[in-house]
């Protein structure tokens, strides 16, 4: 291009700011970027299930305002309302931006009035505000277990749900927590799950790590319990079957957080994209990347992986070069999952099956990638994840990138080498 590109980001979460911080470490000056978000703020989402035990939400919360001056991005906070392909502009609330290339990072938000009474009768876990009510729902269940009175907590995962695993972390981390408060014995923990093995999405792997956990915290799972509604204090289920709680945590149905009409996208607003580049179908200048993208499995690390893949098609295009293989999104799922007392941890290599029903497989043959294990010891992991991620974020680089990542990523594969399999 003649002149310098501007390349526009719409959202500031995992997905928006390790596309900007990858683009501009890889291309320094010879682009302009521009992030849009309708907040100053990244939340690092996925440690935020510690705030129901006590945790402080501002633990979790990094200011923008210095990354992107640092990394001389230009940053408006706004709410992303259209996108005008034909005038290459991203329409917001204060504003239209001009765009030579866009990534669309906005993210998923949830949905619990499709399930009848879920809104008014469970805690739902998505928002801070959400999980500071469950920290006053656990603080209650306490009082009343200590009255000797038998209390019935219920979880529950309904269709539609496209990453259940916080809550997988959710209901190993209530049972060691109430273990420490000394009254499990006085209540009840019974899971419910549309799935039909436990965290369906990462494998045969997983399923057993937790039916093992469950029976040795004496916690009742129940796998293809499909919800119909929810009353107060019963869940009724598509199979006849009832299930009382006194306190029901749940997390809701996912569907895009802002729904583009004017492009491809399903029915809950995901934007249909090219597997290999994360682009736009249709549009060459477009992509879309994390959770507001077609790809079935929501997750951080997985929006990470599909942001530097947009990162480098762009960066390709730029240079006017070919996008080497190991440059295309290759669906990996690597997380840590807390229980308080240990940490699971689990490397899941995926792939696509060419079914529309179900595009998205665990590659269960890759013996080499596929991996997990459950120990005490993970949980240093996930405390150097939770250090690693919003330092490198707080400095504007990105997760995936020189010498830091190659530390982190030398000191995982060890780690795994000896305690996963």
């Amino acid at each position: 291009m003649k002149t310098t590109p501007r390349i526009v980001i719409a959202g500031g979460g995992f997905a928006g700011l390790e596309t900007a911080f990858y683009l501009r470490h890889k291309l320094g000056n010879k682009i302009n970027l521009t992030l849009i978000s309708d907040q100053d703020y990244f939340l690092f989402k996925p440690n935020t299930i510690y705030i129901p035990f006590g945790e402080t939400p501002e633990k979790f919360i990094i200011k923008l305002d210095k990354p992107v001056k640092k990394t001389k991005i230009e940053f408006i906070i706004s709410a992303v309302k259209n996108i005008d392909t034909d005038k290459k502009q991203v329409v917001t609330q204060t504003g239209e931006i001009d765009y030579d290339y866009l990534v669309i990072a906005t993210g998923a938000s949830m949905r619990p009035a499709e399930i009848p009474g879920l809104k008014e009768n469970a805690n739902t876990i998505w928002t801070i505000e959400e999980m500071l009510r469950l920290r006053t729902g656990l603080q209650q269940l306490v009082e009343r277990a200590s009255d000797l009175k038998l209390q019935e907590v219920l979880f529950l995962v309904p269709p539609n749900n496209k990453c259940s695993g916080p809550l997988y972390e959710l209901v190993m981390m209530t049972d060691t927590w109430l273990e420490r408060q000394k009254v499990r014995e006085n209540i009840r923990i019974t899971w419910s799950t549309f799935e039909e093995s436990y965290i369906q999405a990462f494998g045969p792997r997983l399923n057993t790590v937790v039916a093992g956990e469950f029976e040795e915290r004496k916690i009742q799972g129940f796998k293809g319990y499909i919800v119909s509604k929810v009353e107060k204090n019963t869940v009724k289920y598509t199979n006849g079957e009832n299930l009382p709680f006194d306190l029901l945590i749940s997390f809701p149905p996912y569907i895009a957080k802002e729904q583009f009409n004017n492009l491809p996208h399903d029915e809950r607003g995901f934007i249909y994209v090219d597997p290999d580049s994360r682009r736009v179908k249709g549009y060459e200048n477009i992509f879309a990347v994390g959770d507001t993208a077609d790809f079935p499995v929501k997750q951080a690390f997985l929006a990470l992986l599909q942001a530097d893949a947009a990162a480098e098609h762009i960066i390709s295009d730029i240079e006017g070069r070919e996008v080497k293989k190991e440059q295309k999104f290759e669906p990996m799922s690597m997380c840590v999952m807390e229980e308080l007392n240990k940490a699971t941890f689990a490397q899941v290599p995926l792939k696509y099956t060419g079914d529309p029903m179900k595009p998205v497989t665990v590659d269960v043959g890759d013996k080499d990638q596929y991996k997990v294990g459950v120990s005490p010891i993970w949980r240093l992991g996930k405390k150097i994840l939770g250090i690693y991620l919003p330092w490198r974020f707080g400095s504007g680089q990105p997760f995936h990138a020189g010498f830091a990542w190659d530390a982190m990523d030398f000191g995982l594969k060890i780690m795994s080498k000896f305690m996963a399999k």
